[in-house]
């Protein structure tokens, strides 16, 4: 596993190198001057080189690149141009928001997908795999905004049961803040759970239809047992790599539920930056979500290579 994990770790931190790349040219393609935005309307030509220069936006690209991956590597972020504060300081504190959302929403897709494949592959009664079908396509074809609007309309606004949108942290509060938790939670995780559940629904029944199983099947071996110790097992390793996927999907869902649910994490500090074109704060926010992606991609591979053993030996 050691070696397994050695030979994975070149391809990561390659892929972060070309993440630092894109993000920072991206931002420098999109239209507009930060030093601008920051002087204002009526500012003069002189004002805003100014501004620029204290902003190290007046060195050259390669310069302003060098700068930024250096700063990274030392662990200072640096200042907001626009916002204000620390840019280390922001991020961390609307990382600790983002984290419990997605942690959340990773939970429900767990919980939710897995009932939705089982129920799929081994319900005899047509009425239940038709539900199970109507659930999964209209959780991929409903948006996750509209989802965030029916779940506040029917919960918060028609039976009063749970908060409307906030933030109450779990570690302070722990009955209040699962309650201001589930609904942006469960808009997150619905498309992913989706997804999981017609994979694991697949999954289930090609095994299930393998020679091995109707040969247990016909010694008379109980369905249960045949699901639990045969079919689940055979079917996790590529449903741990789709839930590893679907984790990063999670964080880029993230930004959007946020704004729904007034959830002030790293999707309401992304759009801030963005709007003022706050280059510091939106490069470091980007690699640190390619970052993070990158760590869950490996840490799934690892437990896919734990459950499969075929794939250490490639």
């Amino acid at each position: 596993m050691r070696g397994y994990l050695l030979r994975r770790i070149p391809s990561a931190l390659l892929v972060l190198l070309v993440a630092s790349f894109v993000a920072f040219a991206l931002l420098r393609l999109v239209p507009g001057d930060p030093a601008a935005v920051l002087a204002g309307p009526d500012a003069s030509p002189d004002t805003e080189a100014a501004i620029r220069a204290r902003l190290g936006l007046d060195a050259p690209l390669p310069a302003q690149y060098a700068r930024w991956i250096g700063d990274l590597l030392t662990g200072d972020l640096g200042p907001s141009y626009a916002i204000g504060g620390q840019t280390a300081d922001l991020i961390a504190d609307g990382l600790g928001a983002t984290v419990e959302l997605t942690l959340g929403a990773l939970l429900f897709v767990v919980v939710i997908g897995a009932a939705l494949g089982i129920l799929g592959a081994t319900s005899r009664n047509p009425w239940a795999s038709g539900t199970v079908r109507v659930l999964t396509t209209g959780a991929l074809a409903v948006p996750p905004f509209v989802t965030g609007v029916l779940l506040v309309l029917v919960f918060a606004v028609v039976l009063g049961v749970l908060p409307p949108g906030g933030r109450v942290p779990l570690l302070n509060a722990p009955d209040l803040g699962v309650q201001y938790l589930l609904l942006p939670a469960l808009c997150l995780a619905l498309p992913s759970a989706a997804v999981l559940g017609r994979y694991l629904k697949d999954g289930i029944e090609r095994t299930l239809a393998e020679d091995h199983i109707r040969t247990a099947t016909a010694a008379g071996i109980a369905p249960r047992r045949l699901l639990w110790r045969h079919a689940l097992p055979n079917a996790l390793p590529p449903v741990v790599t789709l839930l590893g996927m679907q984790t990063g999907h999670l964080l880029g869902g993230a930004v959007l539920v946020e704004a729904i649910f007034a959830w002030p994490g790293l999707g309401q500090l992304a759009e801030q930056a963005l709007v003022r074109r706050d280059y510091p704060v939106v490069q470091d926010l980007l690699l640190l979500l390619v970052a993070v992606f990158v760590l869950v991609q490996l840490l799934t591979d690892l437990v896919h290579a734990w459950l499969d053993p075929r794939i250490r030996w490639e």
